[in-house]
């Protein structure tokens, strides 16, 4: 869209496009519209299927179990240690220090334990 867009303007302007890649047409010319627009199906069809495979290979993942996303800061010991410590009255920034982690997880270790 943004090819068709700056060829239109620069023809407004009197400016004739010519793509090398594709012989050389003129794309300001009607064959040469006509090659772009199917040029640009082409290409969101194949967005299109990347994504449809892309969706497809993750539904897969998660049918297998496997966990997708970034790992968790604190694995399942070191949140239940934290909630311990917290609950006994640990600071939340200490324990963020001494788990070399963020505030922010600390406190959604926290919000999960409360949930």
């Amino acid at each position: 869209m943004d090819v068709r867009a700056t060829v239109d303007r620069l023809a407004a302007l009197g400016v004739r496009v010519h793509c090398l890649a594709l012989g050389g047409a003129d794309l300001t010319s009607a064959a040469g519209k006509m090659t772009m627009q199917v040029i640009a199906a082409v290409a969101e069809f194949e967005r299109d299927l990347l994504v449809e495979r892309t969706q497809a290979g993750l539904a897969r993942a998660k049918a297998e179990g496997k966990s997708i996303g970034r790992p968790g800061a604190l694995t399942q010991s070191q949140r239940e240690d934290v909630i311990r410590r917290l609950d006994g009255g640990a600071s939340v920034s200490a324990l963020a220090r001494e788990y070399a982690t963020s505030r922010q997880t600390i406190l959604r270790a926290r919000a999960m334990a409360a949930a």
